[in-house]
């Protein structure tokens, strides 16, 4: 089938150059040419591939005020005007396809040429999809589907923004039920989620899942105390000294040797008892006795880990954490410190697969300026992960609250709609390739469509996220909970009076 031109290059006052050009629009189809496509043409140096930044509609007869005012409505019945309104696209340059795949253009295309929109295979391959790679949704424009290479997308850590209900917890759960779709021979990640909300508790029981999702609950987790060390405890009570860490390191090294002769497992009250009685200053033992009853307050420590990952972790499997019954952040905090820490030590002892931590509302684990349990946990798996396969991919609606090493660690950014100006300063200060242009385009996406920028791509580009296959319970709405409320509510009373009068 022969291509149809979209319309030709024309000259303007800097195009065309080497990094954009003009072209006037001939296509006589409605909507021939929108913001946001990609185009090409045949150049000196090959096929030249860009993106429309911009779209003007002119008229010579409507440029004279006067002339618009004198006649007003009437001017098309005295003059032409229908055949001098004409549609001029701006085109930002991206590269030029060659056997292997793109490179800069270095020589501008001449004026005249025609212009193509760029669409299959070659569109596909110059943004760097791969064919089996994870489906996150559809180019906008373009119907293409956007598939994006595993390891490009998550070797260096994903990062996914959004203001409240733009859609970011249905963008995380579209990943992971693509990932759990995964065949074995073409990789499969285990998955870990911290799920604050309850939001991806369901996935368990979804029929095709099934046995590969299970879900622990936060009240019910707690932290095996023999395998914890004086700097377990230090993370865990950051006013603790220096020294009094290394008194409690005596003092662990001691019950250490103990289990390891009577094969017995110790747990808080152990370690607040052998503190208790052993040699050490007044003043030290009374700090580190307060804090070890603190912690035990807490109740999150036991004498072995629940769960247990090296069990629970296998490729193409998903272990939902889910905080919802936890109210304390100190508790969530400590948690999460915990998990990354065992996480990354189990993935460099090749214990368990390579995974992907999804962590949502990750400036509550990980902020930018206050202090935190998890925050240096969380850095330090941002920072080597990658190196060991251990992928992190955040999930937070205040990117100017979450941690910059964090954030400048992630290498490809999933950015949906986002209206706050601090919050979308700090986006475009943490990635070149957020323009001011592209800033102001975030404010203004629609629900469920996204800007995907970084590793994962080769250049940036407007996404229809896909629909989750499984819908969460909680996306109802606000109109349909109250809804729902009140005819439960009237069937208690109806029960209760019922009862009553019998």
């Amino acid at each position: 089938m022969e291509r149809k031109p979209l319309g030709n290059v024309v000259c303007g006052e800097d195009s065309p150059s080497q990094s954009a050009f003009s072209f006037v629009v001939t296509a006589k189809e409605n909507l021939p040419v929108r913001h946001g496509q990609f185009v090409e043409l045949e150049a000196e140096e090959g096929r030249v591939v860009g993106m429309v930044v911009n779209l003007f509609k002119t008229n010579r007869y409507f440029m004279r005020a006067e002339a618009v005012k004198a006649y007003g409505e009437g001017l098309p019945t005295v003059y032409p005007t229908d055949k001098w309104e004409y549609l001029l696209a701006q085109v930002q340059i991206l590269g030029v396809l060659n056997g292997y795949g793109f490179d800069r253009v270095s020589y501008p295309p001449s004026p005249g040429q025609q212009v193509y929109k760029l669409e299959g295979e070659a569109l596909s391959s110059f943004l760097g999809f791969d064919p089996s790679g994870v489906e996150i949704g559809e180019l906008k424009h373009h119907s293409l589907p956007v598939r994006l290479n595993l390891t490009r997308l998550f070797q260096k850590h994903v990062a996914i923004l959004a203001m409240s209900g733009a859609g970011k917890s249905f963008c995380a759960r579209t990943i992971i039920e693509q990932l759990l779709s995964r065949d074995a021979s073409q990789g499969r990640p285990a998955i870990i989620v911290v799920d604050v909300h309850g939001e991806y508790t369901d996935l368990a029981e979804a029929p095709e899942y099934s046995g590969r999702v299970k879900v622990v609950w936060g009240n019910k987790m707690k932290i095996g105390v023999p395998g914890l060390s004086a700097r377990d405890f230090l993370e865990f009570v950051p006013d603790m000294s220096e020294m009094q860490a290394r008194e409690l390191q005596e003092v662990i090294r001691e019950l250490r040797k103990s289990m390891k002769e009577n094969g017995s497992p110790y747990g808080l009250d152990e370690l607040i008892a052998g503190v208790q009685e052993a040699e050490m200053n007044g003043n030290i033992k009374a700090a580190l006795l307060a804090w070890l009853s603190d912690l035990k307050s807490l109740d999150l420590f036991g004498t072995f880990d629940q769960p247990s990952l090296e069990s629970l972790l296998c490729p193409g499997s998903v272990l939902i954490l889910d905080f919802k019954p936890l109210v304390s952040l100190r508790k969530k905090q400590i948690l999460v410190a915990y998990l990354v820490r065992r996480l990354f030590e189990l993935r460099k002892k090749e214990c368990v697969p390579p995974f992907i931590l999804f962590l949502e509302e990750a400036h509550q684990f990980a902020p930018s300026e206050e202090r935190s349990i998890s925050k240096s946990a969380i850095e330090m798996l941002a920072r080597e992960g990658r190196k060991f396969s251990a992928s992190l991919a955040v999930i937070s609606q205040r990117p100017v609250r979450l941690s910059t090493t964090v954030l400048s660690q992630a290498g490809t950014n999933i950015i949906l709609r986002m209206t706050n100006p601090y919050d979308l300063e700090h986006i475009r200060r943490s990635s070149e390739a957020i323009t001011s242009r592209v800033a102001e385009t975030i404010s203004s996406l629609p629900v469920g469509e996204a800007l995907i920028v970084g590793e994962a791509v080769n250049f940036p580009i407007f996404v229809r996220i896909r629909k989750p296959e499984h819908l969460p319970r909680t996306s109802l709405s606000f109109e349909e909970a109250a809804k729902r409320y009140e005819s439960e509510r009237s069937q208690v009373n109806s029960d209760v009076s019922s009862l009553m009068s019998w």
